[in-house]
């Protein structure tokens, strides 16, 4: 009922008003108590006549005071606006019997949803139409030449900065190594070194990461021809699940204003591994969990959890 009632609404007369419903209840009952009762027991039939008559007269004068107090209340009430949330579904909430028909709270909570779900694709779209590489038909037909599309600066960053950037994180952690690989010319290929725990291969394109291999200490990471393996996975389930984390890093740190921000907050994230085998879960307790260590690290706190106890 509050969600139908508008502020237009003077709910201070509205409360007046009830309890001047609840006053001329009280005189109506009392003038039907009194023709109940009859008359009363006096000395002579005058008298009982005389003080029934009296009694009757001031309880129908109380119903009349009372009513006229009503009326000048409903006055000042006012009506409800009638743009109800659901226009005249809202009208559902007048019923009484709420737990056999609750049909109206159902059709708000439906309501609210779509107003969020229309918000929020505004958002999502006056974003999408931030960006430089929109394209439509429209453009494309109305421009005789068509514009040269323009790359990122972020994508062209001078191989030596990227090295420079690459250098300094290796600094930063001397328990991991960082080796780096040009195969394909400007391209950079890392291959990490994390203690005697894993190795990892960050492919990169420029300061972006694409993706990311983890495989064991011990295993194999080059292929017949003495370059990096870049698609095999891990034999090791521990590490496979590593991996598919250092997925969900890649996509957690983002900052293309900043790309060297970036590559440093994901190797900050990968040195947590370096007690892999040697930290206990932070949620249970346990350094196992069906044979697994703890191979969840959280994007913040950098706390070991096990896949199953991070949610």
């Amino acid at each position: 009922m509050a969600d139908v009632m508008n502020v237009g609404v003077n709910l201070e007369a509205f409360s007046q008003a009830i309890n001047a419903i609840q006053a001329l209840r009280s005189s109506v009952t009392r003038v039907f108590d009194s023709l109940k009762d009859g008359m009363k027991n006096k000395e002579t039939l005058e008298g009982r006549e005389k003080v029934f008559i009296t009694e009757f007269q001031d309880n129908l004068q109380s119903v009349n005071r009372d009513l006229n107090e009503l009326e000048r209340l409903s006055t000042l009430v006012g009506r409800p606006s009638e743009s109800h949330p659901l226009h005249n579904s809202g009208l559902l909430s007048l019923d009484p019997v709420q737990d056999k028909t609750p049909l109206y709270s159902q059709l708000l909570q439906a309501y609210k949803w779509s107003n969020k779900l229309q918000y929020h694709a505004g958002l999502a779209s006056s974003l999408l139409n931030q960006q430089s590489l929109k394209r439509s038909a429209n453009q494309m037909g109305t421009s005789a030449k068509r514009r040269p599309k323009v790359q990122p600066s972020t994508l062209a960053l001078p191989t030596q900065y990227v090295d420079d950037v690459i250098s300094r994180i290796g600094r930063m952690f001397p328990d991991m190594s960082i080796e780096l690989f040009r195969p394909n010319g400007t391209s950079a290929v890392l291959l990490v070194t994390l203690g005697k725990v894993l190795k990892a291969i960050v492919v990169m394109r420029s300061l972006f990461i694409d993706r990311t291999i983890v495989r064991g200490y011990h295993e194999n990471v080059y292929l017949e021809d003495k370059k990096l393996d870049i698609w095999s996975k891990s034999n090791y389930q521990a590490f496979q699940k590593v991996t598919d984390h250092a997925t969900t890093a890649l996509l957690h740190y983002q900052l293309p204003q900043m790309p060297d921000v970036v590559v440093r907050s994901f190797m900050t994230w990968l040195r947590s591994y370096i007690k892999l085998f040697q930290t206990p879960c932070q949620r249970c307790g346990k350094y196992l969990q069906e044979g697994l260590p703890p191979t969840w690290r959280d994007f913040r706190t950098l706390e070991a959890f096990h896949d199953t106890c991070r949610q």
